[in-house]
């Protein structure tokens, strides 16, 4: 029944910014994180950005340009990007990791994925 609704995407020239919104919705489990992954054209599927109790995290090639936030009480975080470059042109994709206590088991649910073009 959980949902990951995606928004934000679109194209920009580069330098510029955009920003993306993931929302989860139907999940009856404690969110333990949430974050987003992204697969260019001609590359590998690689995780971008994550946030959790103990702090936010970065892939290395967006960290000063990106910033994750979250929302707990809405169950949405926020991705912005700034200064952005033709390598970040990808399909970009929400993760939510959550914990199912009587199944004692993690959930994992993904959207899907939400298109970010960077032009030269």
């Amino acid at each position: 029944q959980g949902q990951l609704m995606e928004s934000g995407g679109g194209e920009v020239q580069t330098g510029g910014s955009l920003r993306l919104n993931c929302t989860a919705s139907g999940i009856l489990f404690d969110i333990d994180e949430m974050g987003w992954y992204r697969q260019g054209p001609g590359k590998d599927f690689e995780w971008v950005s994550h946030i959790k109790d103990s702090g936010a995290y970065y892939e290395d090639s967006v960290k000063g340009r990106f910033a994750i936030s979250r929302d707990k009480a809405k169950n949405t975080i926020y991705l912005q990007m700034n200064n952005l470059k033709p390598d970040d042109t990808a399909v970009y994709y929400c993760k939510t990791q959550a914990w199912d206590s009587s199944q004692i088991r993690y959930v994992t649910y993904w959207g899907q994925g939400i298109q970010v073009t960077v032009s030269t």
